[in-house]
């Protein structure tokens, strides 16, 4: 099955075998399969993009390995081309020749299980990967949620989910928690080189400039026209109080021109990276006006993009409301993030 969030050009999850960047969570992984402690399901959480589907499958291919009947050089041929019969991987399913479904339905998940339930068609483990589970509507995630609870003999789950916070509780506490962080800009760089060597240094340092640790946002950064308005945005959120007040507008201006671009979607992370991380930096300095100033900028921005979305608001005047609150919360507190997103 095609996964529906693949980039053009970008090796799929199951086709890359090196993972840079999450050795300690390998580590710790490998050492509980060694010592006869391999969790039944394990959640690989972080922010979208930093690998975490990838390494669910160098987990599997190691699981496998150790426990099949077939060497590591096999079982790598056999995930990447979808045939090896131990393995299953649940996403959103194709809805036509155009698209996939919006989110992973109930009876995926069932469909799932009643596989998981037929004789294994190689010796050793079975794995499941669900990528991602915040795709599963309510019923699939209540279904889910029973095949957790009551797992076939034999099977490690793999759970990916961008915002764990959002699952049922009830998966949470089934699975050994793994909490992945975006990774260094040196392992970025690696990762775009093996797929891409013939970069110039320059289109390198912009992409990992504005990956933020996040390989698959350096890939989307390259199909990306020098002149984009994410370039702009990336130097205003350094320094927010620092640059006439035209240059946001000009940014939500260029940004809000059309709702359904890749530049937007970029963007909106981006800004809520910058959120999360004067949110997180208060917290650890214990700057307790600061805390509250970002808590109070994290609820506006969330609620203004959500208002946006569901009434289809201007995009733009959206934008500049949350660019105003920014330098309004930057110039009454003193400034933490200094480093580029």
């Amino acid at each position: 099955m095609i996964d529906p969030d693949a980039l053009d050009g970008v090796l799929l999850p199951e086709q890359q075998v090196q993972v840079r960047g999450h050795s300690a969570a390998i580590a710790g992984v490998e050492q509980q399969l060694h010592s006869g402690r391999l969790p039944g399901a394990m959640l690989l959480h972080g922010p979208q993009g930093i690998g975490k589907a990838t390494l669910a499958f160098q987990l599997a291919r190691t699981i496998l390995t150790a426990t099949g009947d077939e060497d590591g050089h096999r079982v790598s041929e056999q995930i990447a081309s979808g045939a090896h019969p131990n393995v299953r991987v649940l996403r959103r399913a194709p809805k036509d020749a155009k698209g996939f479904y919006t989110v992973i339905r109930v009876d995926e998940v069932r469909e799932l299980r009643a596989r998981l339930q037929q004789t294994r068609g190689r010796q050793g483990q079975r794995i499941a990967i669900v990528d991602s589970i915040d795709d599963c509507n309510p019923s699939a995630a209540n279904a889910l949620l029973k095949t957790l609870e009551e797992p076939p003999a034999d099977t490690t789950f793999f759970l990916i989910s961008h915002r764990p916070g959002q699952l049922l509780p009830t998966i949470r506490s089934r699975c050994h928690s793994i909490a992945l962080r975006p990774i260094a800009d040196g392992d970025v760089r690696d990762i775009l080189l093996a797929q891409r060597p013939e970069l110039t240094m320059a289109e390198l340092d912009r992409a990992i400039a504005l990956a933020g640790g996040r390989p698959r946002r350096a890939f989307e950064t390259l199909s990306l026209s020098e002149q984009s308005a994410l370039g702009a945005l990336n130097a205003w959120l350094q320094e927010p109080t620092r640059t006439p007040a035209a240059v946001h507008l000009q940014i939500a201006d260029a940004l809000g021109a059309d709702t359904q671009s890749t530049e937007l979607s970029f963007a909106r992370e981006m800004i809520t990276d910058f959120l999360a991380d004067e949110a997180r930096n208060a917290a650890l300095s214990g700057a307790r006006m600061r805390l509250a100033s970002a808590n109070e900028l994290w609820d506006k921005a969330q609620g203004l993009f959500v208002e946006a979305d569901s009434i289809n608001l201007d995009m733009k005047q959206t934008l500049i409301a949350i660019f105003d609150a920014i330098r309004k919360h930057i110039q009454t507190t003193a400034p933490l993030s200094t480093e580029p997103l």
